[in-house]
């Protein structure tokens, strides 16, 4: 064991690995404890120091002083301890330096195992700190080998994984490849910190952003959300607090040059820019771009938004397979429902004929009704007296009357659509059975058609509901799409 080279020996590994010098020395004193123990027994009484001046680990045994020496191991006569210090007395504990030279081979080889392990722990942890402090970077490996699916990228220090569920579809990659991911976690592992990468994961999108736009970087220009289906199509909102910058303009850069820098890395992956704005009903107005918005009525209680749309709008708002509507609905926050105008209209002239079919309810109760945001009998029925006690005129008794008879309405809907159902099964006929009468009369015509669910036509002339209440903003945006 050569004293000599430790000094070296721990500036270089210290060095090398990043582990902090506190550490090693200690690991090297744990190692040199464990061979004097291994040589000598666990009994003994010894303590390790390092000594920075002359760069030496040297090992001390404590024996205290007796009259009687009982264990030679841990204790020393007072004769004895007088040649070693003139002024101890009994009960003292003398410390004498020890020989590393005489711990023998096996004990040097328990030493040599526990400063390894020392050394693989520590290493464990100055890569733990150092990835921990690292999560929601984006960072450069290489692709190392493929398990199960899972990619396994060497970083450098230590591996990455990217799991399969954190792939892009349709991305393939071999050994060798470069790739780029999002440090997603850094979880603690026995075998050493487990870096989980991502390619999938909203920020992702919005880190390189920060890296291609300077405005965002410098605070200038803020991205407030990000919607991903990772491999198709992406929507980001972004905003400025500088009136002279346009954000979206920002992030697509000199003739598309930012935007596609990121898309080129998104391999293909369409990219919707989109301002965002402070008010819902407009924010979710830009979020359904390029569709052209004609009314949105709002559901502040459960944070949802029914959107009408022109009829031609409406394949180009619901997007294909649902994607823009469900992006949108992501970016925002906010539930969204897309209906046509002409099944929105629809719908409102069916809810005011449920309502004109309540017993009592005449034109002017059924627009008091409608104006107040009771659209149909459903919303009656689930409404309580002290909402329907807010109409102007409208008395307690008249309001149970309404609660009571909308309810009944709906329950007969209901009834006859379920027996409407179940005459739309077919029936397996009896052998030899003829749809006729026996008797050779012919089968009674059918019934006259049953009235509608709501029971009743429209009272006023025009037949339609009046125009309910302006709802929340509309509007065509243009955010830019890459």
């Amino acid at each position: 064991m050569l004293m000599s080279e430790i000094k070296r020996v721990i500036d270089q590994v210290s060095r090398d690995k990043g582990i902090d010098r506190k550490v090693l020395i200690e690991a090297l004193e744990e190692a040199l404890k464990s061979a004097a123990r291994k040589k000598y027994g666990p009994q003994i009484d010894i303590e390790v120091r390092y000594n920075e001046e002359s760069g030496e680990l040297e090992v001390f045994q404590f024996k205290e002083v007796t009259e009687t020496v009982e264990d030679p191991m841990l204790q020393i006569s007072l004769e004895e301890g007088r040649l070693l210090d003139e002024e101890c007395e009994i009960g003292d504990s003398l410390g004498t330096k020890m020989d590393t030279a005489t711990f023998g081979r096996i004990a040097a080889q328990s030493a040599k195992q526990v400063i390894i392990q020392k050394l693989k722990d520590a290493e464990k942890e100055a890569v733990y700190r150092n990835f921990i402090g690292r999560k929601g970077e984006i960072i450069n490996g290489i692709v190392q080998r493929i398990d199960r699916g899972d990619i396994i990228v060497n970083l450098g220090q230590t591996e990455g994984i990217l799991p399969v569920r954190e792939q892009v579809p349709r991305e393939n990659y071999r050994r060798g490849d470069r790739i780029r991911a999002l440090i997603l976690e850094v979880l603690p592992d026995a075998r050493g910190p487990q870096v989980v990468l991502s390619r999938t994961h909203p920020q992702f999108l919005t880190v390189l952003f920060r890296t291609e736009v300077p405005e965002i970087s410098e605070g200038i220009v803020t991205i407030m959300g990000a919607a991903r289906e990772p491999g198709v199509r992406a929507k980001i909102a972004v905003a400025s607090n500088n009136s002279d910058i346009d954000p979206v303009g920002a992030c697509v850069g000199m003739k598309g040059s930012r935007v596609q820098n990121v898309v080129q890395e998104l391999r293909g992956e369409k990219i919707d820019i989109i301002p965002w704005h402070i008010d819902p009903a407009k924010f979710v107005c830009n979020a359904l771009s390029p569709a052209e918005i004609s009314r949105v009525i709002i559901d502040e209680e459960n944070k949802s938004m029914e959107v009408i749309v022109p009829d031609e709008y409406l394949s180009i708002a619901i997007g294909k397979k649902g994607q823009n509507v469900r992006l949108a609905s992501k970016l925002t926050g906010w539930h969204l429902d897309v209906k046509s105008e002409s099944a929105y209209n629809q719908a409102m002239q069916a809810g005011y004929n449920s309502l004109m079919a309540l017993p009592g309810v005449t034109i002017s109760l059924a627009d008091a009704l409608y104006e107040k945001g009771f659209y149909s009998a459903g919303e009656i029925a689930k409404a309580s007296v002290e909402d329907l006690l807010q109409i102007r005129g409208m008395e307690e008794e008249t309001a149970r009357g309404l609660i009571e008879a909308a309810r009944l309405q709906l329950e007969q809907a209901a009834a006859e659509a379920e027996a409407a159902a179940r005459e739309e099964q077919p029936t397996e006929e009896e052998p030899g059975a003829s749809p006729a009468a026996d008797d050779g009369e012919a089968a009674p015509a059918e019934p006259a058609a049953e009235p509608d669910e709501t029971g009743a036509a429209p009272a006023n002339e025009s037949g339609s509901p009046p125009e309910p209440p302006a709802a929340a903003g509309s509007g065509k945006p243009s955010p830019a799409e890459a």
